[in-house]
């Protein structure tokens, strides 16, 4: 028998994240999708470089799909890939200062966006969400 609270608590997140990914693709740069903008905000975040296999794990895609987005970026002037000197099987990409101004600029326009959001939710309930929709994340990437 289907658990209606189950049901509810899918369609929600479903419709949430259709809802937030036209925002954000409204939002971004002319050429930018959402998965560019996802990976310079990683690298941008971390400011370390990532292997495209461990960019790709952290992502939840497919090799293929990273190495697409990545080819994209580096035809941008977004990222920088270098071999490993120690391994010449694998490579390293790092974020290009032009990556990093199209990070921000995304971001400049994102976050009023966003920030209105949170606003006419009220923090509180969003402070209060948040536990649960990590927990949440973490379930899923654990099955």
């Amino acid at each position: 028998m289907p658990d209606p609270l189950a049901a509810a608590l899918f369609s929600e997140v479903f419709m949430a994240d259709q809802l937030a990914r036209n925002v954000v693709s409204r939002a971004l740069p002319k050429g930018m999708e959402i998965s560019h903008f996802s990976v310079l905000n990683h690298l941008a975040h971390i400011g370390e470089e990532r292997t495209p296999a461990q960019l790709a794990a952290t992502f939840h895609v497919t090799r293929g799909a990273m190495t697409n987005t990545l080819s994209k970026l580096v035809w941008a002037g977004h990222v920088h890939i270098r071999p490993d000197w120690d391994d010449a099987r694998r490579k390293f990409v790092a974020i290009s200062p032009a990556g990093r101004q199209a990070r921000d600029a995304a971001l400049a326009t994102l976050m009023p966006l966003i920030g209105d959001i949170v606003r006419d939710i009220g923090a509180e309930k969003v402070r209060m969400a948040l536990p649960v929709l990590r927990e949440l994340r973490a379930r899923l990437e654990d099955s």
